[in-house]
């Protein structure tokens, strides 16, 4: 399993799900959490939906740059997010534990343990070419 691989998996997960949320909010929310009825469920619906957009892009865009300094913040700022949404999802922040939601925690722990795995074996080793200004070798497919 290798960075260019988590980077593929994240980018079309979150695409999927941000879409789905900016295109059909209230029926992602309603199969979610059960109710869709205030207005401003939805409208937090489509902003969370663009965030993950944004956050499938990332990744798809640094799929071919898994050795970098970069990488590596995204990779770690990816394990806040995964764990984040465990734990808020735990917390009963979303409501009773449905059975969708507990996909959500098993994919989204799946994810962060994966984050853990790639920043624990040094995936990301170039950091010493990138402080001497040499180019980093991002021939991972």
């Amino acid at each position: 399993m290798t960075s260019t691989q988590f980077f593929v998996v994240t980018a079309g997960m979150e695409v999927g799900a941000g879409l789905a949320l900016i295109v059909a909010p209230a029926l992602v929310i309603r199969l979610l959490f059960g109710s869709s009825e205030l207005q401003t469920g939805v409208a937090m619906g489509r902003l969370a939906g663009a965030a993950l957009v944004s956050l499938g892009a990332a990744c798809w865009w640094a799929r071919h740059d898994s050795g970098s300094a970069a990488s590596r913040g995204l990779v770690s700022s990816l394990l806040i997010y995964n764990a984040a949404v465990v734990a808020l999802i735990f917390s009963g922040s979303f409501g009773s534990l449905r059975p969708p939601l507990w996909v959500v925690v098993v994919v989204h722990g799946a994810m962060a343990i994966w984050c853990v795995w790639l920043l624990r074996v040094g995936h990301f080793s170039d950091r010493s070419a990138l402080s001497k200004g040499q180019p980093v070798n991002s021939s991972e497919n």
